[in-house]
């Protein structure tokens, strides 16, 4: 099987559509990256470059430590609410 990768570039632009995918897939329960692939439908490396940048936005956070394979698992977290002074 010849599997075609993508223009880092177009797997990027994706993102605003795959994380909306990516948070009701792990609200649900925390999933590991290929957890969360199979889910959406997408391959590995695509998305662990989704998770990891709502990770480095807050977006998402590691639960527990991880799995026989090294993998975490993802939670959503819910978006702290600003105070106004």
């Amino acid at each position: 099987m010849s599997a075609i990768r993508r223009d880092m570039r177009e797997v990027m632009r994706d993102e605003m559509i795959m994380r909306d995918r990516i948070i009701a897939v792990i609200q649900e329960e925390p999933k590991t990256v290929p957890e969360i692939a199979e889910a959406i439908g997408a391959p590995n490396h695509e998305t662990v470059c989704w998770v990891m940048a709502m990770r480095r936005y807050g977006m998402i956070e590691e639960v527990g430590r991880p799995d026989v394979d090294g993998y975490f698992k993802y939670e959503y977290k819910e978006p702290e609410e600003e105070t106004h002074a």
